[in-house]
Formats: C-alpha cells, structure tokens, sequence
C-alpha cells in the first residue's frame, strides 16, 4: 500500500526546519549536528553519542524540539484504545517480563475466542481501536487468530485491531508450518489492522541472549516488520532501554529501525521505554533516570529522521514525565482508556471523555494541541477537552 511517510507531517517539514535550527545559536558540539540536521543528512552513531554525552540536556531538548515543530507544530497526538491481553501462558520466560506464565501456573489464563469479543465488545463504543498482544500459548495457531478477528470485525467492523508482536507471528508461523509472510497475510485478509511494535528490546543479539533467550533475532524482527509493511500491515517499533544495552547498541538499534524504514516507510511510530525495576529478575539492569528517559527521547527523535512520529509512553513513564518528553521530541501519547472507569460507567459516554479530558489536558499543559487520531495516523480531530469549572474562591489580600 502506498504510504507517503508523512503520516501527519507537514510536507515542507525539512525547510521549516532549516530556517528553525538556522535563526539560532547552537553550542560548540551540537553545531554540526544542527547543520546535518538542517541538510536532512542522517545523524551517525558517533552524533548519536555526542547527544547523549552533551553536557546540557537542555540543549539536546532545544534540537529535538525544533524537529518535532517543524514537523507538526504543537500538533500532540492520541487515540482512543482499549488493551485486551488474549493470554499471558508463553512458552518463552523472558528474564525482564512479568507478564508471562507457564502453563500450569495457577494464575495462567487463556481466553476463548468467544469471550475475547465479548471483552471487546464492553469497550466497543468508547473506542476506535483495540490493541492485543500476549504470550506465546502453545496451542494457538494462525487459525485461532483468524477466527478470533473475524469474530471482531464481524461485531465491531469500526474497530482497528492492533495486534501481535513480531515474536507472536513467528510462533504462528511454526506452530502453522508457514511462513511468516503468510500468517500476515492471512491475518490481515481477517481483519488484522497493523502490528504494535512491542518485542524489539535491543536489536543486538549479544543483549537478546541475556534479557530474552529464545526470542526472536533481530534479524527476525526486523524481517517481520518488512514483510507487514509489504503486506500492507503498518507497524510502530519500540525500544527497551536500561537493562544490560550500552548506549552504542542503543543507537545501533536506532540506525537499524532507520535502515529499514528507509526501504519500507512501514513504520509509523517508535517507541521508547525505560525497564521498570524489579530485583528478582534483572538485577544487573542499569536503570533509566528521568532525565535520562527524555534524553532518549530526544536522541530518537534527532536519529530517527524518516520515522513520523516518537512516543512517550505514559503507562510506563508515568504522567510528570511523558508532559516533558513533549516538550523533548516526542508528540504522540498513548490515550488507553482505562478499563475500570468503562467498567464503573457502563453504558455512559462519561468514562472517555474523563480519560480523553485528563490526557487532553495534559498536552496542554505541556504547551500542546491535542488531536485524536486514528490508528494509522490517516484521520485527525482536533480535540477540545470540556473545561471544568474553576471553583470560586475569596480573592487573596494582596
């Protein structure tokens, strides 16, 4: 399918952006950067480490920012979506995730295709896209899949589905004994919208062999996003920072996602995310610090030339910094709407625009305007968060 890369850019990003980083002063280090940057030239791994290495953090911010105003103005962007998780029973056990179960596990759970979209259909009419991914079951193939997103587009065709990870199309493809062309293929004749861009953690397989044996090469991944982008399937891409990476192998991921995308213009969005802590599993994790959360931020945003977008992911940064990673480079945050309040508020429309409201005010807060999307970036509204009303107090002696 014919993408134009733009997916919501504007057109003469690149000259806005000459004249942005022109009209001002850059310190020393980050003077050719900026003119590379002007040129439309790709940053090298090397530019990559004097941003990351950059005394002022501020600065490196300044040239991220410039990017992203000239590609989308305050323009932030977030969607309307619900996370149904179809399984946590993998026959994988990643050392960094907390998700997984065995099989015999007794808090395993596997949900049928039939409850799957009754799930679904809860969330239905407050949101346009569902996004689904899961462990590895042993049991499910390509088939299981096909029927399960029949089943939803059958009973809620204006839903999107955003659904399984690279790894979760080369499970199929083995347990199906076909390749993995050909499940994308199959999956998206059955309703499959794009592919979420979890499962990349860091493209270099000495890191791969420690924090997640068995999984997927980078080769692989890479590979399976090409063909989805061949297929017609667009893709975001992710990166798990913080665990045992170095920040070479950070922007080396970063160079591969850009080499790929050179080729391909499948992805939409990147996506990178700090390790949440927990002892038991990763203890020689090397832990992101907020400012070091943003600085990454940042550095994908000036790296990452030919990807639209960069998101800072709320539900793992939290609220306080994903307003300053906007402020970084990043201009797309996740709108999930939480299944609680949904839950609470059935039938009402109040639980979305609640959550579309808190997020809404976020962007502005962070000097944004907030604009609802759809899952591939092609349909945009402007979006208006109802304004409370301020309670009356006593004016304050002056």
């Amino acid at each position: 399918m014919h993408h134009d890369g733009l997916a919501g850019s504007n057109p003469k990003w690149q000259v806005i952006l000459k004249d942005g980083l022109e009209s001002q002063p850059w310190p020393g280090p980050l003077k050719s950067i900026a003119s590379k940057l002007a040129d439309g030239t790709p940053l090298s791994v090397e530019d990559g480490l004097a941003l990351y290495q950059h005394p002022s953090l501020h600065d490196v911010g300044r040239l991220a920012n410039e990017v992203r105003l000239a590609r989308f103005g305050r323009r932030t962007f977030f969607n309307a979506n619900v996370h149904v998780n179809q399984t946590n029973v993998c026959v994988l056990a990643c050392k960094f995730c907390a998700f997984r179960r065995g099989p015999k596990s007794k808090d395993a759970y596997a949900m049928s295709i039939e409850a799957y979209i009754e799930d679904v259909g809860k969330y239905a009419a407050h949101v346009d896209e569902v996004h689904s991914v899961g462990g590895l079951h042993p049991d499910w193939d390509v088939e299981h899949y096909v029927s399960m997103f029949e089943g939803v587009r059958a009973n809620h065709p204006s839903l999107s589905i955003k659904a399984l990870t690279a790894v979760e199309i080369k499970h199929l493809g083995q347990l199906s004994n076909i390749t993995t062309k050909a499940v994308l293929q199959r999956l998206k004749e059955a309703g499959l919208t794009s592919l979420p861009g979890g499962g990349a953690e860091i493209l270099d397989d000495d890191v791969r062999a420690n924090i997640c044996n068995g999984k997927e090469s980078s080769e692989e991944y890479l590979r399976i996003h090409k063909e989805a982008h061949e297929v017609g399937l667009p893709s975001n891409c992710t990166m798990l920072f913080g665990t045992v990476e170095t920040l070479k192998q950070r922007l080396e991921h970063m160079v591969s996602l850009r080499t790929l995308q050179a080729s391909t213009l499948g992805f939409q969005c990147f996506v990178p995310y700090p390790y949440l802590p927990d002892a038991s599993r990763l203890p020689e994790a090397q832990l992101a610090t907020a400012a070091e959360v943003v600085r990454t931020i940042a550095v994908s945003r000036l790296m990452l030339n030919n990807i639209p977008h960069i998101k800072a992911y709320r539900m793992n940064i939290g609220d306080h910094v994903a307003e300053l990673a906007l402020q970084y480079g990043a201009d797309d945050i996740d709108g999930t709407v939480q299944k609680e309040s949904i839950m609470h508020l059935a039938g009402s429309t109040a639980p979305l625009d609640h959550d579309r409201n808190k997020l809404a005010r976020l962007i502005e807060d962070a000097g944004g305007e907030p604009v609802q999307r759809n899952t591939t970036y092609t349909h945009f509204t402007p979006y208006t968060p109802v304004q409370v009303p301020k309670r009356t107090s006593l004016p304050m002696a002056s």
